[in-house]
């Protein structure tokens, strides 16, 4: 069973940044597709950004060119950079890798001044 392990929410300013990590346990990491989704209190979770396991890339609208999604298949690694950062932003966000249907524990972002 793969484990995904968030990392990297604080709370930060309106137009900062951050970058979220999320961490794979197991070696089939690099086969599959991967996705953060976001979850705001009283809103159903959204897909922000996916990754196939070839590196391309897609986002939804609200963070396209300020959010950028990468995964390094050496270290396991999934990340999300966040520029820009805009009160709206501010949920848990989590990792999934798809596939196999796996989530991480979520990691929470607030952007409030």
């Amino acid at each position: 069973q793969v484990q995904l392990v968030e990392s990297g929410g604080d709370l930060v300013q309106p137009g900062g940044s951050l970058r979220l990590s999320c961490a794979a346990s197991g070696s089939i990491f690099s086969i599959y597709p991967m996705g953060w989704y976001r979850q705001a209190p009283g809103k159903q979770r959204e897909l922000v950004a996916f990754i196939s396991s070839g590196g391309t890339t897609t986002y939804a609208t609200s963070v396209k060119g300020r959010f950028t999604i990468s995964r390094d298949n050496a270290k396991n690694t999934m990340y999300l950079q966040m520029n820009s950062l805009k009160p709206e932003d501010t949920a848990v966000y989590y990792c999934k890798l798809h596939g196999i249907g796996s989530w991480g524990q979520g990691t929470q972002v607030t952007v409030s001044s």
